[in-house]
């Protein structure tokens, strides 16, 4: 039995605040890619997230460097919101 490469990524907004992610989880393209970027194999990220198969890994790394420009840029703001959220936070405690 064969998977379609377009049904192991999806996008639902009510699901990782409308984010792209793994069918079936709730791991995103960005946590995938964010491994990657930091030097972790498709083979270390299927260790992290155990529930992920290989097909899904390296289908999130073939859609970041398809789109490599989107995901840069939304990685981008969600770095920026996290700062956003722990200078808001500091400042309240």
């Amino acid at each position: 039995m064969s998977t379609a490469i377009e049904t192991l990524l999806v996008s639902s907004a009510n699901v990782c605040g409308g984010r792209l992610h793994i069918e079936g989880t709730r791991i995103t393209v960005n946590q995938i890619v964010s491994l990657y970027k930091r030097g972790y194999t498709p083979e270390e990220i299927v260790d992290q997230y155990s529930n992920l198969s290989f097909a899904q890994v390296y289908t999130a790394l073939a859609y970041f460097h398809a789109n490599k420009e989107e995901i840069e840029a939304d990685l981008q703001a969600e770095g920026e919101e996290a700062l956003r959220l722990e200078r808001e936070f500091t400042e309240a405690g």
